[in-house]
């Protein structure tokens, strides 16, 4: 049940969570077993590759695993608990790991097949363990937001990355319904990550996202994610700031993760709804685009007021020659 720390830069110390680092060399073992069977396994499955999915899965299991055995050791209290949570995620991601590969090597798809008892039954175990995976995360976010975390920024950038990863992880749940067309002429297959059109339509290498229509992956994807990229930001800023003065303020590095959070939400937000409308996220209309070069220049724009605002800061506290 121990952590124990292997770092000594502040950002990243932390007492490691094994059972889900256990998880992660699982996953960076299975990860080129799927990726020789897209070299050499040239089998479809619904227009992708048969082995797309368990690369995919296994790579983005690897990450967050590693990311939630970094975040759970970041808490100073209910260390006993914390760990209950990341072992009931490894455990959980695995079996849904092991349900995801099994099916691919037997030739089948394993979400959304509701076409025998067996696949069902699967299916629901995966439906199932991806909602405990998702309230164990619940628990380690309210557990981080009552932790003292010390500097603001990187407070900020590990919080607010859980919660947005907890929204896009969320954002699964609406492709678990059955279509409209699925109901009228049901084939075993209940739900769907295409909007506007049927899934194995044609889609970008490897990510499979559709080129044709709204792809609800795109939204989930992007804010799982955000685990990753804000504390990161958070990572590089500080080390920045011991070579760059303007971000050595502890302000200017909070005003600038504050800008990061609100424009990911902005950007998460229009490609749920852009995938909601029917419509490729490498085919935006004019209104979409309109709404991203509008997120873009605001973002642009707060960045450039927060550094001029840090860069006074810098000059007034700058002692007199």
């Amino acid at each position: 049940m121990s952590m124990t720390a292997t770092t000594s830069f502040p950002a990243l110390q932390t007492r490691w969570h094994h059972p889900l680092l256990w998880l992660s060399l699982a996953m960076a073992a299975s990860a080129p077993v799927a990726l020789a069977g897209l070299v050499f396994d040239p089998r479809l499955l619904d227009g992708a590759p048969l082995w797309a999915k368990p690369f995919k899965f296994s790579t983005s299991i690897l990450i967050y695993a590693v990311t939630l055995s970094w975040l759970l050791g970041q808490l100073p209290r209910w260390r006993r608990l914390a760990w209950w949570a990341g072992t009931v995620s490894a455990v959980f991601l695995a079996v849904e790991m092991v349900i995801i590969g099994g099916a691919a090597a037997a030739g089948n798809t394993s979400h959304f097949n509701v076409s025998t008892p067996l696949a069902a039954g699967l299916w629901s175990v995966m439906a199932a363990s991806i909602v405990i995976v998702w309230l164990a995360a619940l628990l380690v976010a309210l557990l981080l937001f009552r932790a003292p975390l010390g500097d603001p920024a990187r407070s900020l950038s590990i919080r607010a990355g859980l919660v947005i990863a907890l929204i896009g992880m969320a954002l699964a749940f609406l492709m678990t319904g059955p279509t409209a067309d699925q109901l009228n002429n049901f084939q075993g297959i209940a739900g769907a990550h295409t909007v506007g059109l049927p899934d194995g339509g044609a889609g970008l290498p490897l990510l499979g996202w559709s080129t044709e229509a709204g792809d609800l992956r795109v939204p989930h994807f992007v804010g799982m994610h955000a685990l990753q990229i804000i504390p990161l930001a958070a990572v590089l800023l500080e080390l920045g700031a011991r070579r760059i003065t303007l971000l050595q303020p502890a302000a200017t590095r909070l005003g600038l993760l504050w800008i990061l959070v609100m424009s990911y939400l902005g950007a998460l937000a229009i490609l749920t709804v852009q995938a909601l409308a029917g419509q490729s996220v490498v085919r935006p209309d004019v209104a979409f685009t309109i709404w991203g070069v509008t997120l873009l220049a605001a973002a642009g724009l707060a960045v450039l007021v927060v550094l001029t605002r840090g860069r006074r800061g810098v000059v007034a506290v700058r002692p007199a020659a």
